[in-house]
């Protein structure tokens, strides 16, 4: 009987190569296809083989599987990677033995996530300082999605890496994509028992810890606007008006830009964390509006350059949560728009 407890921890740091069709047979190694919409630049650069049923499949769920991928990782890079592993995967399947090429392209895609997940979450436990997903610009669709952007929000996120790799995996294809439990249970080796088991203590867990409340976009941009002119006046009182008294900061330098290596909680301390450190007063601070993970988000510039992305939390009218990534490496997905899907 498969145990309903998670033992993810691989001793192998490196990505497990686990067979989704143990018949399969290794497929020569090619690029993905790139997605074929314009919106979708930051995802892919290669040009598309000619068509053929596998690509033309793998290309109309790209989008899909991205989403799938990053919501797993947490991580836009790590995301195209499983891709390709997909894809690699994908070339080598008998599609006439497959009844529902979608349901087995997430599948694929779950299954090399998990793998990448538990190698990953080594890295991260020895991260500088406080490890934030990656940014994305996103399309204007995905703003109109109220269940896409708040299961892409920085503090959902935030919320899903306290998840095991299972859990994780589970709660995501479940509550996110409304994958029945049979099919999640293909996709992480478990029992449908089990995997109802999982998803409930996943949901608890989650439940717990999310945000309290939903805003509107157009309270999420007032509260982004507040923060914009506080940035430029550096007024201490235009700080504390609109940060919720246990509001908490989490910034992510990488171990290469200045960042707090712990969360800076109460609305005080944050203040005095931007006054008297980013922003001093020999630099020139601009900031531009964004929509980064389908929700407004600030660009901020020093002297003129991109020094990182500030993405917010907004409960009752006031910040309580502010995210800022500076880790240059992972700015890569914010110069042009990133398109996800929930189907």
């Amino acid at each position: 009987m498969t145990s309903t407890h998670d033992t993810d921890r691989p001793t192998d740091p490196r990505p497990q190569q686990t067979s989704d069709r143990p018949t399969d047979p290794t497929p020569e190694r090619t690029t993905a296809p790139a997605a074929t919409t314009a919106t979708a630049t930051a995802t892919a650069t290669t040009t598309p083989p000619e068509s053929n049923p596998a690509t033309d499949t793998f290309v109309a769920h790209r989008d899909l599987l991205f989403t799938v991928a990053y919501e797993m990782l947490g991580s836009a890079a790590d995301a195209e990677d499983v891709l390709q592993e997909t894809w690699l995967r994908w070339t080598g399947v008998d599609l006439a033995q497959v009844r529902d090429q979608r349901a087995y392209l997430v599948r694929i895609t779950t299954r090399q996530a998990l793998n990448r997940l538990r190698t990953v979450r080594r890295r991260r436990e020895a991260y500088v300082g406080q490890w934030l997903p990656e940014p994305l610009l996103t399309t204007p669709d995905v703003a109109e999605d109220v269940e896409l952007t708040e299961s892409v929000s920085m503090a959902m996120m935030l919320v899903l890496e306290t998840l095991t790799p299972t859990e994780r995996a589970v709660f995501v294809l479940r509550e996110v994509f409304e994958v029945g439990y049979d099919e999640i249970a293909a996709a992480v080796d478990k029992t449908p028992a089990a995997v109802r088991q999982i998803a409930h203590r996943a949901r608890k867990h989650v439940d717990a810890r999310r945000p309290r409340t939903t805003v509107s976009a157009r309270e999420a941009r007032a509260a982004v606007d507040s923060f914009r002119r506080a940035l430029e006046t550096r007024d201490p009182q235009d700080f504390l008006d609109l940060l919720a008294p246990d509001i908490v900061l989490v910034s992510d330098g990488g171990g290469i830009k200045r960042a707090a290596l712990r969360p800076v909680v109460g609305a005080e301390k944050v203040t005095r964390f931007y006054l008297g450190g980013t922003l001093k007063a020999d630099v020139t601070v601009t900031t531009e509006p964004t929509v980064v993970n389908g929700a407004p988000a600030l660009a901020i510039h020093l002297d003129g350059e991109l020094d990182g992305v500030m993405a917010m939390r907004v409960e009752n009218g006031l910040i309580s949560g502010l995210y800022y990534v500076r880790n240059p490496e992972k700015l890569s997905h914010v110069m042009a728009a990133t398109a996800l899907t929930l189907r």
